[in-house]
């Protein structure tokens, strides 16, 4: 069982520590800011390990028994955090997305396969068991022709970026906008069956130098791909494979990546949905897994497939001149 930190006490921490122990993984410590500090020290009652408030500290700390950092902070503090674990020798675990830009990532990559550690991004798209059956099923289709993903989802912080208010989710500053967001997980879901397309291009919606909504189109050459991200706005969540033989379907948002259904011109249709009642289960128990059985090939294989979403990501978001303070470093 591998003993992690988990770094910040935010909402996904919330939403997947409670399940660390049915996954396979031990809480070593929960390192949060002197603000948080109630919140943390809750955390250790409930889930086990020491508190911390400071990060290079428990880092430092061989009494720690840390051996793998899990990074819940907020998007802008990923790669600096990240570095930070690598270079004291832990494996990490850094939720999506794993970095601002391609450069920030490329560099992390390359650390983490210098000293042999784990770094795995969490995203849960790309783990679920209904995604492996749509590359199944895929050949089932015939010729792709159209691929689209649809995740729009109105942000409740929308509402106080429009009062005049910057929150991180749209905040340039800390590398947010509906494409490092939301976006992602469309990106994720198409290019985990594609690979990276032959362009890119960005057409985003963008108030005081963010992105509150956008459409990114990806041209494969035989066929083309298009991804909907809004936090400006809401519509009911697809993903959708069309070929010349019939398309795959599903009415959930990527992350889920829920049901699955197959409908093929003859008039054949199946559906499956095998997936784990929580959505992060998948990767999380893949992470333990991995790191168990020491298989750095298969965590560097995803980690390829990360870095190519940031390189797309960075590529398509540049292009609509939308700048980072990390794009300049």
């Amino acid at each position: 069982m591998m003993n992690v930190a988990v770094v910040g006490t935010g909402m996904i921490a919330d939403l997947v520590v409670p399940h660390f122990e049915e996954w396979g993984i031990s809480v070593a410590a929960v390192v949060g800011t002197p603000n948080t500090m109630e919140k943390g020290n809750q955390m250790t009652t409930d889930f086990g390990g020491t508190g911390y408030t400071d990060y290079a500290e428990m880092l430092a700390d061989p009494a720690s028994g840390v051996d793998t950092v899990y990074i819940a902070v907020p998007n802008f503090l990923h790669y600096s955090f990240t570095k930070q674990a690598l270079e004291a020798g832990k494996n990490v675990i850094v939720e999506k997305p794993m970095t601002s830009n391609i450069r920030e990532a490329t560099e992390l990559s390359d650390l983490a396969r210098e000293k042999g550690l784990f770094l795995y991004e969490a995203i849960s798209t790309i783990h679920q068991p209904t995604y492996a059956k749509i590359r199944e099923w895929l050949p089932r289709v015939g010729t792709v022709k159209i691929v689209s993903v649809n995740y729009s989802q109105y942000s409740s912080r929308y509402d106080a970026f429009r009062a005049g208010t910057t929150l991180p989710a749209f905040d340039p500053a800390k590398s947010g906008g509906a494409l490092m967001d939301l976006g992602l997980y469309c990106l994720q879901w198409i290019m985990g069956i594609f690979g990276e397309p032959e362009s890119v291009r960005y057409n985003a919606n963008i108030e005081r130098g963010i992105d509150t909504s956008g459409i990114t189109t990806l041209d494969y050459g035989a066929f083309k791909a298009v991804a909907v991200a809004a936090k400006d706005c809401a519509a009911p969540s697809s993903c959708v494979i069309q070929g010349t033989d019939g398309y795959l379907i599903q009415t959930t948002a990527p992350n889920r990546c829920g049901a699955v259904t197959l409908r093929l011109n003859d008039g054949t249709e199946e559906t499956f949905d095998g997936n784990p009642e929580l959505q992060w289960e998948a990767e999380f128990r893949h992470f333990a897994e991995g790191i168990a059985s020491g298989d750095t090939a298969e965590c560097y294989r995803l980690l390829d497939h990360s870095l190519a979403v940031s390189r797309v990501q960075t590529e398509a978001r540049l292009g609509a001149g939308i700048h980072f303070p990390a794009d300049e470093q």
